[in-house]
C-alpha cells in the first residue's frame, strides 16, 4: 500500500480525495495535510492528521520522513478570482510551495499529483473542444501558475525522472466543501440558494458557458492517473479531463425542475473576464487513449445528485423523483 500525504486536504478537492484514498488504501495510509483550516468532517479526522505549510520545507520534509510517504497528492493553490485580490500571495503558494514538494519529492523519490486547470488557457485559445496541445496564453495569476507549474513538473519528469502527474480540472461541483474563490463557485453556490428558498445573484452572465465536472469524477480521475501505467503516459502533466459543459442559466432551469419557484440574476463582475478568457468545452481524448479516462457522471444526474445531497445536509425536505 502506498503511504500518501494529501496536501490541502481541507480544501473542496481534498475533502473528498482523502475519504476515497483512505478506503482505497487504509485510512492509516493517508495524511490528511491542512495548513490554516484545520479539519472539521469526521472523514478527514478518522486517520491521521498534520499541518503542512508548503512554504516551510523542513516542516514538509519532517513529515513526509515521519509518515514515510511515498505518495503526495498536492492540491494546495489560491485559485482565480482570489488570487486576483492578491496575486503575490498566489504566486508564492502555487509556485514556491510547489518547488517544495517537487524538490522534496526528487529527494526522496516521491511520486506526486498535482493538478493544473482550465484557467492555463487564455483568450487565444480554441473555445470549444479545446486540444490538449494549443495556444496558453492565460490572463490570471492562477492561470500563469498552473501552466508554469505543468511545464516545470515536466521538467523534473525529464530532468530528474520525478513520477509527476496531473490533470487539467474544469470547474470542480461538490457537495462535501464549499468552494474556495474560484470563478465557477456559482455553480455550487447556487445550489444552497435554492434549496434555502432564496434569491441567487449570480456574477456572470446567463450565457456564460464553461466545462464541468462532479466531484466524484474528479476524484476518480485523480486515482485513476496516478495507478495508471507509466509506460502508457506520454504528457504525464496537464492532461485536459471532462465531464459536460453548460451555462448559468441552463443550471438554473434544471434547478428548477425541482425546485420551480426559485429566482437567479446576473448581475457580472469581474469574474466575468476571466470566465471569457477560458474554454467552453474541453477535448479530453490523450487523457482517455492515454490512461482510459472516461467521466461518469452527466449534468443532469449531477443536478439531482447535489439537490438530494445538499437538502439532507441543510435538514430540507425536497422530493426528487
Amino acid at each position: 500500500m502506498p503511504h500518501v500525504l494529501v496536501i490541502g486536504a481541507t480544501g473542496q478537492i481534498g475533502s473528498a480525495l482523502v475519504p476515497a484514498l483512505r478506503k482505497k488504501y487504509g485510512k492509516y495510509n493517508v495524511v490528511a495535510g491542512y495548513h490554516s483550516k484545520k479539519p472539521e468532517l469526521p472523514e478527514l479526522l478518522d486517520g491521521p492528521v498534520e499541518q503542512v505549510d508548503v512554504l516551510n520545507r523542513d516542516a514538509l520534509e519532517k513529515v513526509i520522513e515521519r509518515y514515510n510517504i511515498d505518495t503526495i497528492y498536492h492540491l494546495a493553490a489560491i485559485l482565480s478570482a482570489a488570487g486576483e485580490k492578491n496575486p503575490m500571495q498566489a504566486w508564492r503558494i502555487n509556485m514556491d510551495g510547489l518547488i517544495n514538494v517537487l524538490e522534496a519529492a526528487r529527494e526522496h523519490g516521491i511520486k506526486v499529483f498535482w493538478p493544473s486547470s482550465i484557467a492555463a488557457f487564455g483568450p487565444s485559445s480554441p473555445k470549444y473542444n479545446t486540444p490538449q496541445y494549443t495556444i496558453m496564453d492565460p490572463t490570471t495569476m492562477y492561470g500563469i501558475t498552473k501552466y508554469a507549474g505543468e511545464l516545470l513538473g515536466r521538467y523534473y519528469v525529464l530532468k530528474y525522472g520525478v513520477d509527476v502527474r496531473g490533470v487539467r480540472y474544469p470547474g470542480i461541483i461538490s457537495s462535501e466543501a464549499l468552494p474556495g474563490g474560484g470563478t465557477t463557485d456559482y455553480a455550487v453556490e447556487i445550489f444552497y440558494y435554492a434549496l434555502e428558498g432564496k434569491k441567487y445573484k449570480c456574477y456572470l452572465r446567463k450565457d456564460t458557458m464553461l466545462p464541468m465536472m462532479y466531484m466524484p469524477d474528479a476524484v476518480k480521475a485523480a486515482i485513476q492517473l496516478m495507478e495508471a501505467d507509466r509506460s502508457r503516459l506520454k504528457l504525464m502533466v496537464g492532461y485536459n479531463v471532462t465531464a459536460f459543459s453548460f451555462t448559468p442559466e441552463q443550471l438554473a432551469n434544471e434547478i428548477k425542475k425541482y425546485i420551480p419557484g426559485f429566482e437567479v440574476e446576473y448581475e457580472p463582475d469581474f469574474r466575468q473576464a476571466i470566465a471569457d478568457s477560458w474554454p467552453k468545452s474541453l477535448d479530453d481524448s490523450v487523457a482517455r487513449e492515454e490512461w482510459g479516462w472516461q467521466p461518469e457522471w452527466s449534468f443532469e444526474a449531477m443536478v439531482k445528485d447535489m439537490l438530494v445531497k445538499l437538502g439532507r445536509k441543510l435538514g430540507k425536505k425536497l422530493v426528487i423523483e
